[in-house]
């Protein structure tokens, strides 16, 4: 058994090159040599989200607080609350983050595929996050 004590990873900023606005990245657990996922807390300030990525085995958001908004490649912005789970396929491209006027945070899990995450690609523009 092992216990990952509150506060034993430090916080992080989310980096400029795959976030637009104040995003904190707290992680929670890491990959072990016989696990392939990983999982961290993400706060988006208001307006705050990623840029457009994709993971090679998908991904899964567990909403804790605030309200947010999710879009797949192609289809409608959609908006998440607390108590959603979202879960996007293996390489299906998309984005998230915070509505305009409200932060939110979500647990992130993903699992490593031949050392791969997730593979970061173009910025969501305002002129695309303003659709809703």
């Amino acid at each position: 058994m092992e216990i990952i004590k509150n506060g034993s990873l430090p916080s992080v900023k989310g980096p400029e090159d795959w976030f637009t606005g104040s995003v904190r990245i707290d992680p929670l657990f890491q990959k072990k040599e016989v696990t392939k996922a990983a999982g961290a807390s993400v706060t988006f300030e208001p307006g705050a989200r990623t840029a457009w990525h994709t993971h090679p085995a998908g991904q899964t958001l567990i909403v804790t607080a605030g309200l947010g908004w999710v879009q797949r490649e192609g289809g409608p912005i959609e908006t998440i609350r607390p108590g959603d789970v979202v879960w996007f396929a293996p390489n299906e491209k998309h984005w998230h983050g915070a509505a305009p006027d409200k932060a939110m945070s979500h647990i992130a899990i993903q699992e490593e595929v031949d050392g791969s995450v997730v593979t970061w690609m173009e910025k969501v523009s305002d002129e695309q996050y303003s659709e809703k």
